[in-house]
């Protein structure tokens, strides 16, 4: 009989398993760009433990091990940010990403204060752009951050999204 995965908000003692997926996960950006100092790679296990601490983080376990991550905080326009989607590359095409993405929306999507959902990846990342695309959202806008990478940011307005989670 097989596990499944569920997913549940972080706590402080997930940390440590999500930094060590996290540059486990950020290993193929990093070949893929070129650059082994990008953030994700560089990031303090104290810097994650705040990170967690001032917005929202989620983790899909299998069992008790970490297997995903994603992490998002509302700033003062209403934009909930989210970041550092993240899939043991041992559990990726089998739709978890895609349930991560959705359980954050729906977190924040009920916030009156909510009014817009934003996310960047590389302009190369073609699985996460077509992710991100199936899920509603559109670019936005796109800013060359080094020779080799270029960010591309997208959107979707946060009442679609509450639409779509109460359909």
């Amino acid at each position: 009989m097989g596990m499944s995965v569920t997913i549940s908000a972080a706590a402080e003692h997930d940390a440590e398993h999500i930094l060590k997926l996290q540059y486990l996960c950020y290993q193929s950006e990093a070949e893929l760009y070129g650059d082994y100092g990008i953030e994700p790679l560089t990031q303090s296990l104290a810097d994650l433990t705040a990170e967690i601490a001032q917005g929202h983080a989620l983790v899909a376990k299998l069992g008790d091990e970490v297997v995903a991550s994603v992490r998002a905080r509302v700033d003062e326009t209403g934009t909930a940010r989210i970041a550092k989607l993240i899939v043991h590359p041992r559990m990726q095409r089998h739709g978890l990403g895609g349930r991560l993405l959705d359980a954050i929306e729906t977190r924040f999507a009920g916030d009156a204060g909510t009014k817009r959902f934003q996310l960047f990846t590389g302009h190369r990342s073609e699985g996460n752009l077509r992710l991100y695309r199936s899920r509603g959202y559109v670019p936005v806008s796109s800013e060359q951050v080094g020779p080799r990478l270029t960010l591309v940011t997208l959107e979707k307005d946060a009442a679609a999204a509450a639409y779509a989670a109460s359909a």
